[in-house]
């Protein structure tokens, strides 16, 4: 009969009006793929931080018609605590943007790791993973069922890899992936866009993640004063400063029999808890640690007078004596050996700055203040005391701490033409 027509043509004809309509009004053309691309590059150049890239790029990309409603995106990162970083992004709720992850071992976090889409993509190398959550895709991976349970539609994840020349440590690749609730998920051009953008976002993120490495390598191999200094072009070989600085040198008590008789395994940790205690003393008080040569740690108080950097070491031995007591406490109850700190203090005039040669430099202090503050505290054991002072050390100490100072004579210092008088604190 003329006039009559399919029910089901029509319904399916009315859908793909509906998703042409959509797609008309809401498409990212290459004109927005541009104007994001630029703000990416810039970004990236001005060193805006991961977190707001990621943020950024995905509001970008929402007002510009990709459906985006939740992002997650992890590199990993080079630190002494910290094997990777997350960032995340909702477009509604308050989540916790930044995230930091300690080296895989046993735990929930671990597991969450394992089961993720993101190690998918790295054990087997493929570039790209996606689940519909609206039809019969499995919610095979970590989150999956979270995402479905608050009305996602739609998933994909991808790994974009970094070449060998652009690889440092295990900063090799950068993963994100990128959830939507839009009732026909992603479409097949919202996937094209992505894949055209997520590489400048992946490079944006990338430069910005090295810079900070870069800072936090100089930070934990030269100390803040250093690296802020080698960071801000001061490299040059054989430049140097001349300061007035309180010296602080200190080891281990007995290290050596220490390590002759305790299992091997013990003396690194042993050797990375004292360490600990003296380094966040030394910090804490407003130090700088310049040099750790196997349980010994030298390290500068400088300040504006030299009344305040004598100061400022004393209180740094204040605050290492009672981390020590805590310390030393904890190691008796697990049953491992303990040990105390010998410490020598110095004032004097040093060279600060750039010594070596012309490929391999140390940002370091050298002078005759620096061998007489390391002769102090080799005197520690044969005079039975864990505190020694220099006299121009002692000089400089305020009225109300000279109390407590006890001299104990004169004494040679190896390598010192002349005896040089020593003391050291009176238990109060």
């Amino acid at each position: 009969m003329t006039g009559n027509k399919d029910p089901t043509r029509q319904s399916r004809s009315a859908q793909k009006k509906k998703m042409d309509a959509r797609f008309q009004e809401t498409a990212v053309d290459d004109r927005h793929v541009i104007e994001i691309t630029a703000w990416l590059m810039q970004s990236g150049l001005k060193g805006v931080a991961e977190a707001d890239l990621l943020a950024g790029f995905c509001e970008q990309c929402r007002i510009n018609g990709l459906p985006i409603e939740r992002s997650v995106a992890v590199m990993d990162t080079l630190h002494p605590i910290y094997e990777r970083r997350a960032f995340r992004w909702d477009s509604r709720e308050a989540i916790e943007r930044v995230s930091e992850y300690g080296f895989a071992g046993p735990g929930a976090i671990a597991d969450n790791w394992l089961r993720s889409a993101f190690h998918h993509l790295e054990t087997t190398g493929f570039g790209e993973l996606r689940r519909n959550l609206n039809n019969s895709d499995p919610a095979d991976f970590y989150l999956l069922d979270d995402l479905k349970a608050a009305g996602f539609t739609d998933f994909i994840a991808m790994a974009h890899r970094f070449g060998d020349g652009g690889t440092i440590g295990e900063i090799d690749c950068f993963f994100s992936h990128f959830a939507t609730r839009s009732n026909e998920g992603f479409t097949d051009s919202d996937i094209a866009v992505l894949r055209d953008l997520l590489p400048c976002l992946a490079l944006a993120v990338k430069c910005v993640t090295i810079s900070g490495v870069a800072g936090t390598i100089a930070k934990v191999y030269l100390g803040q004063d250093a690296a802020n200094q080698v960071l801000h072009g001061k490299i040059t070989r054989g430049k140097s400063e001349r300061i007035s600085a309180a010296l602080w040198f200190s080891d281990l008590a007995n290290f050596t029999h220490i390590s002759d008789t305790v299992d091997p395994e013990e003396i690194i940790p042993m050797l990375n808890d004292y360490a600990d205690a003296v380094i966040s003393s030394v910090q804490e008080a407003g130090g700088e640690v310049l040099k750790l040569m196997g349980d010994g740690t030298l390290a500068i108080f400088k300040g504006r007078r030299s009344s305040e950097a004598c100061c400022a070491a004393l209180n740094a031995r204040s605050l290492l004596d009672k981390r020590l007591l805590d310390l030393n406490a904890q190691r008796r109850i697990e049953g491992r050996p303990v040990t105390d700190v010998y410490l020598g203090l110095h004032l004097g005039e040093v060279f600060y700055g750039n010594i070596g040669s012309e490929d391999r430099l140390d940002f370091t202090v050298i002078g005759p203040a620096v061998n007489e503050v390391s002769r102090i505290v080799s005197l520690c054991r044969s005079l039975q005391r864990r505190l020694l002072m220099s006299a121009s050390f002692v000089a400089i100490i305020p009225p109300p701490q000279m109390d407590s100072l006890h001299s104990i004579g004169l004494h040679a210092l190896r390598g010192v033409n002349r005896a040089q008088e020593l003391f050291t604190l009176m238990p109060v």
